[in-house]
């Protein structure tokens, strides 16, 4: 599933993170790549021991942990630290697969990656290229995104940034452990919470909501994994 979340970021928390990330310091995005990636991978990124990204974790996470929508479709175990990083004059990524186990340095333990995200801090008309292509079953899928919002498809999706032409592009990254291993039972998941909302908000709390609800918990208690 690939799933485009609209303002996870509000326009003050953007502004905010904007001014931050104008006066950053960079690094090398190579540092941080794993042993597939580092052959495909040219951009800057946030040192991980920057004050900068400390705060920018903290704005990131507590946003998505009050997103509805992301709650509902990566039914969240953990949040792997968010990076940033920057493309600008041709920088780009590469086709490359996220690694299936990545170290969270703040947390201090190993996490699964069952899904990717990126959330953007740059508008579109901001640079000129820099697409993030993603590909599954269903295709190849072209992403360029508002400022405050977040694309999210699971992490063994292949898929690359293209060169940044002209400007720059800003992005947070981030590898989410979902409590539900598979891909598929979170999309069955998220398209039943989804018709639960869709019944309530039109009929209010009707016995078929509630008895669609019961049946969602349980699968969550059948399927999950803490």
């Amino acid at each position: 599933m690939i799933l485009h979340i609209p303002n996870v970021l509000s326009k003050e928390q953007l502004i905010e993170c904007r001014k931050l990330l104008d006066n950053a310091q960079w690094i090398d995005g190579k540092l941080t790549a794993g042993s597939q990636a580092v052959n495909v991978k040219s951009n800057l990124q946030l040192a991980e021991n920057s004050e900068t990204l400390r705060y920018l974790r903290t704005i990131i996470i507590n946003s998505l942990n009050t997103n509805p929508l992301f709650i509902s479709s990566a039914i969240p175990n953990h949040i792997i630290s968010p990076f940033v990083n920057r493309y600008e004059n041709g920088g780009a990524y590469g086709n490359h697969v996220d690694n299936s186990i990545l170290y969270d340095a703040t947390a201090k333990k190993n996490f699964r990656t069952d899904i990717s995200c990126s959330l953007f801090f740059t508008n579109p008309e901001e640079y000129e290229g820099g697409e993030m292509v993603i590909e599954d079953t269903f295709g190849t899928h072209e992403v360029k995104l508002p400022a405050g919002d977040m694309i999210l498809y699971p992490s063994t999706s292949l898929h690359r940034v293209e060169p940044v032409t002209k400007g720059f592009r800003m992005v947070s990254f981030m590898w989410i452990q979902s409590m539900i291993r598979s891909a598929w039972k979170r999309s069955m998941l998220f398209e039943l919470d989804n018709t639960i909302q869709t019944i309530r908000g039109k009929y209010g709390e009707t016995q078929e909501a509630v008895n669609l609800s019961i049946h969602y918990h349980k699968l969550i208690q059948e399927w999950a994994e803490l």
